[in-house]
């Protein structure tokens, strides 16, 4: 077992070793498996190394490893891709081994890690591994802790894993347009024990913001706040899978965020417990039900509870957070009468359609012409009608026959007889109302004194 001395005390050995590695290993590096699809891909049991429960990374995939004696070896591949967000939307991006957000990495506390990082990318490199304790000169800061990995170069990681744990990697070098083109991916430490904090089923996926015009295919990196598609592993709602569980099974979600903003996650259904965060597992003693946590900036929350039958929703709970290409200067105009203004309009402009009259859910309801590569700002088919959501959002699906390692969507619930919310068309008792104000309609503005001059 690696102890904390140990672990200082050779950490100067591992990255003076890192040129002899690079150099013996470059010649034989393990293959560097590719994945485009934008499904979510259940990884199989480890065949090598610790055994462990993987982890199921949201419309990702976990990156295949090698054992060489006693090191796990992995292969990053940093590259331009192309993101499907939803069908009929896709997206220029940089990314590893064809994705992005790149393929999870999965290990055990414990394992020695070789990472070889090729670049394929248009400029240099450095890759952070987000909260793992490891030799400063390992910690991918370019210019700080290594030189940045040059265009067609491959650099090499190597550390031992000291506790288990929900991280994330990505770029650290011009950050401000890398990450703003999707270069992360999520870096999960199982604990050496597989009994230990053994869950049924156990999700991942990070959330992300970018700003991409209407019909153009890449982000604009230099937004700061005005971003426009709001992504969970770089899918919108309602492109992003669901989570499938089986009755009674216990279900944890690792949720980590690389915006700009934090997310209140909430869920419908079952209260939840906030079980880990990216500095470690949070004490059974300390936990504490929620239906909604609020993941801040840089952060990682693992959340658990026990499923229970029903479609739940499962969201931001920040509004503007769950529709798509938002626009920001879009004007309010309920309970405007535009019949005469559209009417004007459609002469000139066939396709003019006046919305937003009597609210915005008709835009869910409606197919607006839209610019090529274009999603609609709320989209969604369920089983009742238009859905009218978008961005973070997805639905934990929940069924009783549901077998262990199946993941697919099982389609919509049937809810049991009497159990769906529908019309009365009895007669109603009279509703209760406010007392209207005392003085209403004869207010007036008391000015404080001394304040003449504002």
């Amino acid at each position: 077992m690696t102890n904390r001395r140990d672990f200082f005390r050779t950490a100067g050995m591992a990255a003076l070793g890192t040129a002899a590695v690079s150099r013996v290993a470059a010649a034989s590096l393990p293959e560097a498996a590719v994945q485009s699809s934008a499904a979510t891909i259940p990884p199989a049991p480890p065949g090598t190394g610790r055994p462990f429960h993987p982890v199921v990374t949201l419309n990702g995939w976990s990156l295949p490893w090698r054992m060489n004696g006693n090191v796990k070896e992995f292969h990053l591949v940093a590259e331009p891709v192309v993101r499907e967000f939803a069908p009929g939307m896709q997206v220029n991006m940089w990314g590893f081994n064809g994705s992005s957000p790149g393929p999870t990495i999965e290990a055990v506390e414990g394992d020695r890690l070789r990472i070889f990082v090729t670049n394929r990318l248009p400029e240099p490199t450095a890759i952070h591994w987000h909260g793992i304790l490891l030799p400063s000169g390992m910690d991918g800061v370019s210019g700080l802790t290594q030189p940045g990995i040059p265009a067609g170069k491959t650099f090499v990681y190597e550390f031992t894993l000291l506790r288990p744990g929900s991280h994330f990697y990505h770029s650290h070098l011009d950050e401000q347009l890398q990450l703003a083109m999707g270069m992360y991916g999520s870096l999960v430490v199982h604990p050496r024990d597989p009994r230990q904090l053994r869950v049924d089923r156990d999700f991942m996926f990070v959330m992300a913001a970018y700003d991409v015009e209407p019909g153009a295919m890449t982000p604009k990196v230099s937004t700061m706040t005005e971003f426009n598609l709001w992504t969970w592993n770089n899918r919108v709602f309602p492109g992003i899978d669901p989570l499938v569980a089986r009755t009674g099974d216990r279900v944890r979600i690792r949720i980590g965020n690389l915006t700009m903003t934090n997310h209140p996650i909430h869920m419908h259904g079952p209260a939840f417990e906030v079980t880990g965060t990216d500095g470690g597992w949070v004490p059974r003693s300390a936990r504490w039900p929620e239906v909604t946590t609020d993941v801040g900036v840089g952060q990682i929350r693992a959340l658990e509870f026990d499923a229970v039958a029903g479609d739940w929703a499962i969201h931001c709970h920040k509004s503007h957070h769950t529709m798509n290409a938002m626009g920001h200067d879009v004007p309010t105009m309920l309970g405007v009468d535009q019949r005469g203004v559209a009417e004007r309009i459609t002469r000139l402009v066939p396709d003019y359609m006046a919305m937003g009259g009597t609210g915005m859910h008709e835009m869910a309801d409606m197919e607006m012409p839209l610019p090529d590569n274009t999603l609609p700002m709320m989209a969604g088919k369920g089983p009742f009608g238009p859905i009218a959501m978008g961005g973070m959002m997805s639905v934990v699906k929940v069924r009783d026959d549901v077998r262990p390692g199946d993941y697919r969507d099982p389609g919509f619930y049937r809810h049991p007889p009497g159990t769906v919310a529908h019309e009365f068309t009895g007669e109603l008792p009279d509703a209760p109302r406010a007392a209207a104000p005392t003085g209403a309609g004869s207010r007036s503005v008391r000015r404080a004194p001394g304040h003449e001059g504002h």
